[in-house]
């Protein structure tokens, strides 16, 4: 059975690497499980087809929406202007607040391409201004934009918990230290990188001028504050469910769009809506496709064999978590986070339980993961994107990017693989361990 797994997958990566659309290299690799693994086609798409329209699922392709209208309508713009207000005027300051916007915005849509959408096109061309090297201002916005795939609500940790089983909220909470963590040591080494670069700081106020711009920032952005607000104060206090959060972000980003800020309009409305209906039907039909060759997986018994061939090789629990990094770490350089949550989890997860993983620290553990892949060639589709907005080549953005996740990133990957608590805690105090 192993070997038709490795098949398998082989011919998933030999079909990625031709550039062949996401859902039939999922078709190429089940047609081949289930010729010779003998599983029914017509059964698996009556499957498939049953899984997608799970009322769970509904709210990916809401935050996805939500998240555009966010970039349109300015809401990313006065969450920014906000931010800057405390940290604008020093060194190294516009760097932080570019951290710190993408990890709000995160808590806002779910997606790692909303904060370079959203941000990026905004932000960069005032880091220039003030004296960042352009590369170095797109890969920080770049590498910070993951942090949406950390901070809660996050659409991996959804379908996370969708395909395992597992409470949402505790997913959502597992990794909520580790995403904050990275945040902040993003913005420690843009302190530090900061102090080589000519920056151009804006003038100083005195203190009660300085009160006053916040105090007029702070209240142009309160209407793009109360959205994280709303969805993450909906969801945790019980009043919404993530689904339910995520209907009322995309109600509540239309007025606030069009009345409040005015960058909403019907022309920018219909291109967005457009957009994401396109974007939401591809990764509506890979989940389908990649959730069926995850099932055939699962009814061939790949992962009580995969646990016996592990077993048999090593039982130490160091060394079975550092083969699951290294595994995750792959397969998230060469698909998308959620097709390799939805690939990936099923087959991994009786192995991380046989070894005394809670399944809510796997959860923290694979989404730090994978987020990396984001931002981490081949697959990269958070950085190219990031390459297009700030419209810089590949040679400008990989040197500082591959620092911020070498020095940042790495890190708390790490720490939250061999120190559960870092994932558990919250969880804990809320009830859900």
């Amino acid at each position: 059975m192993i070997s038709l797994t490795v098949i398998s997958l082989g011919i998933l990566v030999l079909l990625l690497t031709f550039g062949v659309p996401l859902p039939f290299c999922f078709g190429g690799a089940l047609a081949y499980m289930t010729i010779v693994g003998g599983v029914s086609m017509k059964g698996m798409l009556m499957w498939g087809l049953q899984q997608i329209l799970s009322p769970t699922l509904l709210c990916v392709p809401l935050f996805i929406f939500a998240g555009s209208l966010m970039g349109v309508s300015g809401i990313a713009r006065y969450l920014l202007d906000f931010v800057d207000s405390f940290v604008g005027r020093r060194k190294g300051g516009l760097g932080v607040v570019a951290a710190v916007t993408c990890a709000i915005i995160g808590a806002i849509s779910g997606s790692g391409f909303t904060g370079v959408a959203a941000t990026g096109p905004i932000l960069i061309p005032r880091m220039v201004e003030r004296g960042y090297p352009k590369g170095y201002a797109t890969a920080l916005i770049t590498d910070s934009s993951i942090l949406g795939l950390l901070i809660p609500p996050s659409v991996i940790m959804i379908v996370f918990g969708w395909v395992t089983e597992t409470s949402i909220l505790a997913c959502f909470l597992s990794t909520v230290i580790p995403g904050l963590l990275v945040t902040l040591l993003f913005s420690v080494i843009n302190i530090v990188w900061s102090r080589k670069f000519p920056l151009v700081l804006e003038p100083e106020m005195s203190g009660a001028e300085l009160r006053k711009e916040r105090l007029r920032r702070g209240w142009k952005a309160l209407p793009a504050l109360m959205m994280p607000v709303i969805i993450l104060g909906g969801i945790y206090g019980g009043v919404m469910t993530p689904t339910e959060a995520a209907a009322a972000a995309v109600v509540y980003s239309i007025p606030v769009g069009i009345f409040v800020y005015g960058g909403l309009n019907r022309k920018n409305y219909c291109k967005v809506a457009k957009e994401s209906a396109v974007s939401v039907g591809s990764i509506m039909l890979m989940i389908m496709c990649s959730m069926m060759l995850s099932q055939t997986y699962l009814m061939l018994q790949i992962p009580q064999a995969i646990v016996k061939t592990v077993f048999g090789i090593t039982q130490d629990k160091t060394v079975l978590l550092i083969l699951i990094n290294i595994l995750l770490l792959f397969i998230g350089m060469i698909v998308n986070d959620l097709t390799g949550v939805i690939l990936v989890a099923p087959l991994l997860l009786p192995l991380v339980k046989a070894i005394g993983v809670s399944p809510i620290h796997f959860a923290a553990i694979m989404g730090v993961n994978l987020a990396i892949g984001g931002v981490t060639p081949p697959y990269a589709s958070i950085l190219y994107l990031g390459m297009r907005v700030g419209e810089v080549e590949f040679t400008d953005i990989l040197g500082p990017a591959r620092v911020f996740v070498v020095l940042g990133y790495l890190p708390v990957m790490l720490l939250t693989t061999f120190w559960p608590a870092l994932s558990l805690w919250l969880p804990g105090l809320l009830g859900f361990m």
